[in-house]
């Protein structure tokens, strides 16, 4: 009952706003331009929290804190939001970067506070009933850091985020508050290693298909399960958090280039403290996330995501983020975007690299030059150094002749997007596809449907499903899960089982960021408030047509 309650509060959650600058942040929002910044916000909101006699009580609560009485009566009050944790590898080190923070902040002449809020693990709960509450995390991270920064009067925040619902829950917050603010991504984790070959997180899924069908022995498993994690940081390919973190980069959320550098890289230790310096010359400049968050952002946002054959989640955040920031945006505008973009990046799950190699060859910033020059980014928008995304790009080098991480537009790995927003009778409001090329241009098989993602991996593991077979996975949608589950442990199976180009799978779930081949989800409406996913019984015929961006079902 109690995640049922939650889920029904997300999209109420979203259009909410209690800041209490939310009531300023309309008239004082601009077009993303260096020129029109507003006055400096100094102290735009910590004055409330400590000038005058009748604030002599709340002083006093902030000297055990260490604050004198002139840190209270000329500093700018600045909140660190921190994810750390020790659920997950994603976020185990997350302390040390918000103390970073908090040192810049300071060097800079700040006060800061470092806070909490919460994370979970998707590696951990995929699969399980626990994934439920993945996606409703991101709604806790947004309001919980928004309650944190409105109650205590600050005056700008550094949010730091690792596991994939970090991202959008910060920048949801951020986006909410209005206030100067910078996001520091986390960083990739390093590759983990088994037999010369490096292996991840989604080596181990899919290992679990292999095992399945006799490919692995049970130690060969067990070997590949102990080494893929080696340490700090996010899942490495281009998954939902490198995605986000890419994302949020090229909106102009985060400084240039933060969002490819390793967790335990020195490079992303002194991305948090230069965040920390950042939000107080964000204070100085008068410069609003509002301000940085405009149309142009998100379109460069989608941009980069395709040109990197990025994750599906990010259609799903990045609306929500829009939605926070009061910006239109639908899938319309992925649509559109992507009939120009193309795909740029081999990277993991569809490609051969790790985002630590895109890292070691240059990381974002030579993509966003290239995507600049060649005018599929709009350059004049705003960032959180104060400048404008084509002047932090002027003196940015290319990558390296020869390197085969980043493809020429030439010779692309896709001509056009890999996310495909499909519509049809199964699909009257949409769907996301997720296709690299790699997979053909159309799918027509017959429909094996099951009522939740337990039943299809059974059915997976233990060889039912077939060649020419789609497997429908009904009931995973928001309401109907609750919660919109991902569906990484059928998909890693079907993969496995070297069923990749011949079973599709379809669902009203989510996919994760490391899911790969012929698979469709987001079907809306969903099967839980929708007929048409009722209406599938075994036999049904599934027609999918990417080109013309049809999903059919007779």
């Amino acid at each position: 009952m109690v995640i049922k309650k939650i889920v029904m509060r997300m999209k109420a959650s979203n259009a909410s706003s209690l800041s209490s600058s939310s009531s300023s942040s309309t008239t004082e929002k601009t077009q993303g331009s260096p020129q029109n910044v507003k006055k400096s916000l100094h102290r735009a909101y910590s004055s409330a929290i400590f000038d005058g006699v009748v604030r002599s009580p709340n002083r006093s609560m902030f000297y055990p804190l260490g604050f004198s009485s002139t840190d209270m009566a000329q500093k700018d009050l600045i909140g660190i939001a921190s994810t750390w944790s020790q659920l997950t590898p994603c976020n185990m080190h997350i302390d040390k970067l918000a103390r970073e923070a908090a040192s810049g902040a300071t060097e800079a002449g700040g006060k800061t506070l470092i806070f909490n809020t919460i994370t979970i693990s998707d590696g951990i709960s995929m699969g399980t009933a626990g994934m439920k509450y993945s996606l409703v995390s991101r709604e806790v991270i947004a309001d919980s850091i928004e309650t944190v920064v409105c109650c205590e009067g600050m005056d700008g925040i550094v949010t730091i985020g690792g596991c994939d619902k970090n991202m959008p829950g910060c920048l949801i917050a951020i986006a909410r508050l209005n206030r100067p603010a910078v996001f520091v991504y986390g960083g990739t984790i390093l590759p983990g290693c088994y037999r010369g070959e490096n292996i991840d997180i989604i080596s181990v899924f899919e290992a679990v298909g292999s095992f399945s069908q006799g490919k692995l022995s049970k130690e060969e498993l067990l070997a590949i399960e102990q080494h893929a994690i080696p340490g700090p940081g996010s899942c490495g390919g281009m998954y939902t958090a490198n995605t986000m973190a890419c994302a949020i980069e090229a909106m102009g959320m985060s400084l240039p280039n933060s969002s490819t550098h390793p967790a335990v890289s020195l490079e992303k230790l002194e991305d948090a403290r230069l965040a920390g310096r950042a939000v107080l010359q964000m204070i100085d400049q008068g410069i609003r996330p509002r301000d940085i968050l405009t149309k142009k952002a998100f379109e460069n946002a989608i941009t980069v995501v395709i040109a990197l054959g990025g994750s599906t989640n990010a259609v799903l955040h990045l609306l929500a983020i829009a939605h926070a920031a009061e910006v239109e945006l639908s899938l319309e505008d992925f649509d559109r975007i992507g009939q120009k973009v193309p795909v740029l990046a081999d990277l993991k799950p569809s490609g051969k690299h790790s985002v630590a190699d895109l890292s070691q060859i240059g990381g974002l910033t030579p993509l966003l030059k290239r995507l600049l020059d060649k005018g599929l980014l709009h350059g004049d928008c705003l960032t959180v150094t104060g400048k404008s995304l084509a002047q932090n790009l002027e003196n940015v080098a290319d990558y390296p002749p020869f390197q085969t991480i980043i493809h020429d537009f030439s010779n692309p790995i896709k001509k056009d997007s890999h996310l495909v927003i499909l519509r049809g009778n199964l699909a009257p409001e949409g769907a996301v596809a997720k296709i690299t090329g790699m997979e053909g241009k159309t799918f027509s098989g017959i429909a094996r449907p099951f009522d939740s993602e337990e039943q299809a991996l059974e059915k997976i593991l233990d060889g039912t499903i077939k060649k020419g077979d789609v497997v429908v996975i009904r009931y995973e949608g928001p309401k109907g899960g609750p919660g919109m589950r991902e569906m990484l442990a059928p998909t890693s199976a079907i993969m496995g089982r070297g069923l990749g180009k011949e079973v599709a799978l379809i669902t009203d779930g989510r996919f994760s960021g490391g899911t790969h081949g012929f698979v469709v989800g987001h079907i809306c409406p969903e099967a839980a408030i929708g007929v048409l996913l009722l209406l599938w019984k075994k036999e049904t015929k599934l027609l999918s047509m990417l080109k013309k961006k049809k999903l059919h079902y007779t």
